[in-house]
């Protein structure tokens, strides 16, 4: 019975030794805006072997533990984001390192629904500066606006907005002018079209 239980004894003392030998990695991952991202895919990997696995949570925190000292690359995979890697990460034993405060990671641009466009005048020359409004057209005729921007020096406008079908209505203005037009969107993709402003002549 003595011999079990030393046997016993020796096993978890061995466990808590290996254990304390390891160390990890958390850090919170966020968009360019400082926004966090949840269910982000976080990879530890090491000599092209993926060693441990972990989601973000729903204010983009991770944490990897149990991960032996040494050298590893954090492969990071969001849905609607950009793949991305961050190289050589040092893990130490007995040490749970804290990442960089802002893990950033791009939108994938192949995901999301582009809508440009360039406005003119009745000549047909480009507009400088026309105010252009995006809204969304609810099945009930109501509208939500989702943004604004201003035409640049050759008239050209770009929203951007995630990928998914809508009715879209787009306005540009300038001094007294206005136009409207309705376009509609169904998947990611770009999205073009002209708006003409009857500009009174001085």
């Amino acid at each position: 019975m003595k011999k079990h239980i030393l046997f016993i004894a020796i096993f978890v003392i061995s466990s808590i030794s290996v254990f304390a030998q390891t160390g990890g990695l958390k850090g919170k991952i966020r968009t360019a805006k400082g926004d966090s991202i949840s269910g982000v895919t976080v990879t530890a990997r090491q000599k092209d072997k993926d060693v441990k696995t972990v989601k973000s949570d729903g204010k983009g925190n991770f944490t990897i533990e149990g991960l032996e000292s040494g050298l590893y690359n954090l492969v990071f995979d969001g849905k609607g984001y950009s793949a991305s890697i961050l190289y050589n990460v040092e893990v130490k034993k007995n040490k749970m390192r804290d990442l960089p405060d802002r893990l950033i990671l791009a939108v994938d641009q192949g995901t999301l629904v582009q809508v440009r466009g360039s406005v003119f005048n009745q000549d047909g020359r480009s507009v400088t500066g026309a105010e252009v409004t995006l809204e969304k057209i609810n099945s009930d005729g109501s509208t939500r606006k989702i943004g604004g921007v201003y035409t640049n020096v050759s008239g050209e406008f770009t929203f951007r907005q995630p990928e998914g079908g809508a009715k879209l209505r787009l306005t540009a203005k300038l001094k007294d002018a206005s136009t409207s037009k309705e376009i509609e969107v169904d998947s990611a993709g770009i999205y073009r079209l002209a708006l003409t402003l009857n500009i009174e002549k001085q």
